[in-house]
């Protein structure tokens, strides 16, 4: 499976009687069903929570008008044009967070042979992200073609493997494992983010959604225990102890007008507000089916009697928390929900930030105009409806115990951010890095487009969401690449011709201030830390015009933050990789010093897949050599790398071809374990 870059331009048409329209509000649910309606609104009537009033609904009927009103304002000729739409991010949080872990469930022991190995590149320690590949040293494994694999680190064999849907309607897939228990997440085939969640797809049922979880019992021969269905469509999800919390945005499911040619502008527009007004409370209400390992299915609806929402209106979709203890199962599941917009997904071992980018994914919402003669393509409207302003809301939970998060604040600050690497909670504070100004213009080569940009660092109560400190002016005419929170500094890139590296002193939460800069030519799209004083800068070279070159790997030493350097500079032209929007694609193994990198290059109008390897020490950086897959005659882009692995002395690669283990030290083949 290769995952897909973000989008930075994104119109989403739905299918005929399906259309986005979600008043915004707060939603507080704990294991809500249609028979356990859940406890109350946990803030009574005009509590002030962050800056944003909470305002609980008398009933659900009151809770309805409410919708309804908000919809019908949103509503166009075609469909909703709300405010607010976003889609799913990558990115989370920094080595520098602190949170109590909670206690985790009894998990299987990793055996005695298991080897020293690498992991998952989360931003924080202890919330373990999705990915491809999961390991513990004595075993690796995948789903690749909805079959899950297990492979012997010993022996190079697989071990096990498990039929767990058909490829054919559910395409990507992740995973999150703790001790003998795995859960695979299954995207239907809408468009994937680089933080592994995929953006609402044209056409989803409002029932199943447009993900599939499934739990998987890894000891002896796997099995599934069971299967989570749920309305709407992946964000993210982190792993804390044994418990899984999974992100999901939902949509309405409201019976919008089909256009036949017939109505006319005004009566379109007409009928359709009519089917808005006249929607039942569950067309908004998110829905769950859970399937146990015996075939009995159960559905489940959130409960409207536990919904507020802020006094302003202010999102467009609706966001629900699944809550899943592996260790007890799927029997375990509980939500949270709120009316609100997000698609970045950030967490420590404590908290779960969700937060919102409304014009970074802001779409247009309108049914397909259908051409007279039935079954022709759809056209796109051709009105553009007013973009909203560049503000992100973002939203704080307790996940410090297991079961349901609990709501704790909401805030808001100026502009949008990049991904979850944005943001970062420490000592108290929360930092949060955003741009504003028109997004098209700043991209690399768009020197015609006149840029506005800036960006801009906050500084948030992490119990309140509040300002406390704001630093301005970072990178003018130019937007962010990279952020890098590490303990009380800072790191941000910014980029339209030339790349600036600002260090960031963050010590006094209230006065926040640039400490050095370093301006050089290209960018770096990821910065990872090496070591206490250097940073590896993955990104692309660029001409004085900033047209991007080709791949550029740069290591930084930080150790003075008013004048850091750049130690090393690597620069391979018509050269590209993934690590760039999908940090899980860079693989860092601080005992040898060795990155991993998966690249594409282009020669001569040949394209070449493979991984990079670099050694790097304190002044320099390396290339040790790369490491190729077999090739599927018929498509060799098959072979294309999209993960690695350093498993002992061995260097191992995945594709969605299968597995390769190279010798790390002289990067000599050693087993090929094609996916069969």
């Amino acid at each position: 499976m290769t995952v897909q870059p973000r989008l930075r331009d994104v119109r989403i048409w739905l299918g005929v009687g399906a259309v986005v329209v979600v008043a915004a509000g707060l939603v507080w649910v704990s294991g809500s069903t249609d028979r356990d309606p859940g406890s109350l609104v946990a803030h009574p009537a005009g509590t002030a929570v962050g800056g944003t009033r909470l305002v609980s609904y008398p009933s659900c009927a009151d809770m309805l008008a409410d919708l309804r009103q908000h919809a019908a304002r949103s509503v166009g000729m075609w469909g909703a044009t709300p405010a607010g739409l976003g889609a799913p991010a990558a990115g989370s949080g920094g080595a520098a967070e602190r949170g109590a872990v909670p206690a985790a469930a009894p998990q299987a022991a990793v055996p005695a042979a298991a080897a020293p190995h690498s992991a998952t590149n989360d931003y924080v320690s202890g919330a373990d992200e999705p990915d491809l590949v999961k390991t513990d040293g004595s075993r690796v494994i995948t789903v690749a073609g909805g079959v899950l694999r297990v492979v012997d680190t010993g022996t190079r064999t697989v071990t096990a493997r498990l039929k767990l849907v058909n490829e054919q309607a559910w395409g990507a897939s992740n995973l999150l494992v703790e001790g003998d228990r795995a859960l695979v997440i299954f995207a239907d085939r809408g468009v994937m983010s680089s933080g592994g969640g995929v953006a609402p797809s044209a056409f989803s049922d409002p029932i199943t959604g447009g993900t599939k979880y499934v739990l998987v019992d890894l000891s002896g021969s796997p099995k599934a225990l069971g299967t989570l269905t749920p309305s709407g469509d992946y964000v993210d999800a982190r792993l804390v102890g044994s418990t899984v919390r999974l992100v999901l945005r939902s949509q309405p499911n409201l019976a919008i007008p089909q256009p036949d040619g017939a109505r006319d502008d005004t009566q379109q527009l007409a009928q359709t507000s009519a089917a808005v007004r006249r929607a039942p409370i569950t067309a908004w209400l998110p829905k769950y089916q859970l399937r146990n390992a015996d075939g009995a299915v159960s559905s489940r609806t959130v409960a409207c009697r536990s919904v507020s929402h802020p006094a302003d209106y202010t999102g467009a979709s609706l966001l629900t928390i699944y809550s899943i203890d592996l260790a007890a199962g799927l029997d375990s599941v509980s939500t949270v929900s709120l009316a609100a917009d997000g698609d970045t997904v950030y967490a420590t071992t404590s908290s779960l930030y969700i937060a919102s980018n409304p014009q970074w994914w802001y779409a247009p919402l309108r049914l397909p105009m259908v051409a007279p003669n039935r079954g022709s393509s759809p056209v796109a409207p051709q009105v553009r409806p007013r973009v909203p302003a560049q503000q992100t809301q973002i939203h704080r939970f307790d996940i410090s115990r297991p079961g349901p998060p609990r709501y704790v604040a909401s805030g808001e600050v100026a502009g949008r951010l990049l991904n979850q690497y944005a943001l970062s909670d420490y000592a108290g504070y929360l930092r949060v890095a955003t741009t504003t100004g028109d997004a098209l213009a700043d991209e690399p080569g768009s020197s015609n487009a006149v840029s506005t940009s800036s960006s801009s660092v906050y500084v948030l109560r992490a119990d309140t969401l509040t300002k406390v400190g704001e630093l301005d002016g970072l990178g003018e005419r130019q937007r962010i690449y990279a952020v890098r929170f590490i303990g009380a500094l800072g790191y941000v890139v910014t980029f339209q011709q030339m790349d600036p590296l600002y260090t960031l002193d963050l010590r006094d939460p209230a006065a926040p201030r640039i400490a050095g800069t370093l301006e050089l030519s290209g960018y770096s799209a990821y910065l990872h830390p090496a070591s206490a004083r250097t940073l590896i800068g993955i990104g692309q070279e660029a001409t004085a015009q900033g047209r991007p070159l080709g791949l550029q790997i740069s290591l930084f030493d930080v150790s003075n933050p008013s004048h850091p350097r750049r130690l090393a500079h690597l620069v391979k032209i018509n050269v590209q990789t993934s690590a760039e929007s999908d940090p899980h694609a860079f693989t860092y193994w601080p005992p040898t010093g060795t990155a991993v990198i998966p690249v594409t290059s282009w020669t001569n109008g040949q394209i070449a897949a493979s991984a990079l390897v670099l050694s790097v020490d304190h002044n320099q950086t390396t290339e040790h050599g790369t490491v190729t897959q077999p090739a599927a005659p018929t498509d060799p882009g098959q072979a294309g790398i999209t993960r690695s692995l350093i498993i002992g002395p061995d260097l191992w690669t995945v594709s969605d071809r299968g597995l390769m283990v190279n010798d790390l030290a002289t990067l000599s083949a050693q087993s090929w374990i094609p996916n069969q």
